[in-house]
């Protein structure tokens, strides 16, 4: 299969119970639908994560499509994937930034060096595993040490929503008014709908909230004029990056989330379509990897596979390639709209605080949910202690200080995951 060689399929294939592969598409009408659908069902999660960080929220969908361009390139068009915005560096970002949660992140750049400089080291680990395999990162990081590590990415970031999101009783009681709206999404709807649980709940409490302000006086109104003088067209908001050594400490150990979700999104996706994929595994880790790099050095978050995409594949049975090209390249007009930006910054904060909480807390327990499918034995004492010290490890926020230099909570748990398990396991098996 070359890079826009698809093996046309009809629509029947889907009514039989057969599949669209990687290397199939359907006609263009219908790809070009589907492509849309992964733009949606990606939406939610790529605007609220530089947000949360201070960044263009235009840039970041921009780049997303970028990123998944550089993606498909590098895998051959052989590995169905979005790259949208990494919630794992939400807390490392903001701990280097000392970012206060509210507007544009005034120390961007030295965030922006330290994705690149995160980047750059996971291109070479890509590169290492396009070279030697994957068996290695598999022992390195076990189930137990990936689902700790993925738990305190959502456990660090907790006190952001809760702390520093909602000012006053009202607004506290707004955020919990927009979690309950999520959930009652996630519970009541089907389909599409339960797919987009963030951004339709997002919906459903904006609304409420300017029922509750504008029309009752109860808070801070919202305000849509940024909105309405905004042009429709117009260049995302670009930003050069800046280089400090403790800024990239920090960051850099993000690496590790970043391979083991795309490890999961591959052989997931290997188990749905019957595929191997392996094969492209170390292509696919270059590919995020560079495509982080260009992102940070523009003005963009870290990039990473998102499994909101893997939810729509599985719904769908159509794991083809050609749909996430269609997909990039609407992404990458949408970054050109000042008005789009506009309407993502307008809303109100406590609101965004309110789905924060519930990502956040989906985040924690996808990392709980790592332990169960892979059975991990906590009746091992290895397992118990590796998962326990991490755990507290990053919730608590734990430095560590070498000279200048600061290892926050989530770099200690990191580090401390890997280098706890490899010191235990060999204890043991001894």
């Amino acid at each position: 299969m070359g890079f826009f060689n698809w093996t046309e399929r009809s629509p029947q294939v889907l009514q039989s119970g057969g599949v669209i592969g990687p290397d199939e598409r359907l006609p263009w009408p219908q790809t070009g639908l589907m492509g849309i659908q992964h733009v949606i069902a990606m939406f939610g999660s790529t605007v609220l994560a530089p947000i949360l960080m201070g960044f263009d929220p235009n840039m970041a969908v921009f780049m997303s499509g970028i990123g998944t361009l550089i993606f498909f390139l590098i895998t051959g068009g052989r590995v169905p994937s979005y790259l949208g915005s990494s919630f794992a560096f939400i807390g490392v970002v903001i701990a280097a930034t000392a970012y206060s949660g509210k507007g544009p992140n005034a120390n961007i750049g030295v965030a922006l060096g330290g994705i690149i400089a995160c980047g750059a080291v996971y291109t070479l680990v890509g590169v290492i595993v396009q070279c030697v395999g994957t068996r290695w990162i598999e022992r390195f990081m076990p189930p137990v040490v990936t689902g700790a590590i993925v738990a305190v990415i959502g456990l660090n970031l907790a006190g952001i929503p809760v702390k520093n999101m909602a000012s006053n009783n009202f607004e506290s009681w707004m955020q919990a008014l927009t979690f309950v709206c999520v959930g009652l999404v996630a519970v009541l709807t089907r389909g599409m709908m339960q797919r987009l649980l963030i951004l339709i709940g997002l919906l459903i409490a904006s609304v409420l909230y300017a029922v509750l302000t504008n029309g009752l006086g109860m808070g801070k109104p919202l305000d849509l004029s940024g909105v309405i003088n905004a042009p429709w067209f117009g260049m995302p908001s670009f930003h050069a990056p800046v280089f400090e050594a403790q800024a990239m400490l920090l960051i850099v150990p993000v690496v590790v989330i970043l391979v083991a979700e795309n490890l999961g999104h591959i052989k997931a996706v290997t188990a749905m379509t019957g595929k191997n994929l392996d094969p492209y595994m170390g292509r696919a880790f270059i590919g995020d990897g560079i495509a982080t790099m260009v992102s940070g050095g523009v003005g963009g978050t870290g990039v990473t596979t998102y499994a909101e995409n893997i939810g729509v594949m599985a719904a769908t049975k159509i794991y083809s390639t050609a749909v996430f090209l269609v997909a990039a390249l609407i992404a990458v007009l949408l970054g050109f709209s000042p008005k789009f930006g506009a309407l993502i910054q307008a809303i109100p904060l406590p609101v965004m605080g309110g789905v924060s909480i519930v990502v956040f807390g989906l985040i924690a327990i996808a990392g709980a949910k790592i332990w169960v499918e892979n059975r991990v034995d906590f009746s091992q004492n290895k397992n118990l202690i590796v998962a326990a010290i991490t755990l507290i490890l990053g919730t608590g926020d734990f430095t560590l200080k070498f000279g200048q230099f600061a290892l926050g909570g989530i770099g200690t748990a990191t580090f401390g995951a890997i280098i706890l398990y490899a010191l235990l396991d060999r204890k043991e098996a001894r």
